[in-house]
């Protein structure tokens, strides 16, 4: 499976965190940033994301809240939670609820996040290359049974 240039989805409600993932990664990757969950969802709504960086310590909405309050419309992207804070039942929520695939404390070191970003487009791509094949099969399954009902009627 081919990918055109992987877009990331930075969500911190520090200005200076945002500056600073984007001028590290904007070569490599299509940086989105969002200041507030609430402008992430705006953002997902717009442009399709293949990964989810999400500080977890936000006011109005943890990070946490905010990658569980988009799993259902948003089931793609791989997760990445950021926390400053040693925070472990912050760690077990992110990992029951919001379906993260990854968990980094800040402040992050960009070679580390560099290989965690490695590692989930490969989880991407897995998850999206499983998607594909589970839809062909089920357009199989349809065309079997088509066949099948049309044998046994005639």
């Amino acid at each position: 499976m081919s990918l055109t240039k992987i877009t990331i989805l930075y969500v911190d409600d520090e200005l200076n965190n945002l500056i600073s993932l984007k001028a590290a990664f904007r070569i490599k990757y299509n940086i989105l940033t969002a200041i507030s969950g609430e402008e992430a969802i705006n953002i997902l709504r717009k442009n399709t994301v293949n990964i989810i960086i999400t500080d977890q310590r936000m006011p109005h909405m943890t990070g946490v809240e905010f990658l569980e309050s988009i799993l259902d419309e948003f089931p793609d992207p791989v997760r990445i939670l950021l926390t400053g804070y040693a925070d472990m039942n912050a760690v077990v929520d992110a990992i029951n609820k919001g379906k993260i695939f990854h968990y980094l404390t800040k402040p992050w070191k960009e070679e580390e996040l560099e290989i965690t970003i490695s590692k989930a487009i490969e989880v991407y791509k897995q998850k999206m290359e499983e998607k594909e094949m589970t839809h062909k099969l089920t357009l199989s399954n349809e065309q079997l049974e088509f066949l099948l009902r049309q044998k046994l009627l005639s």
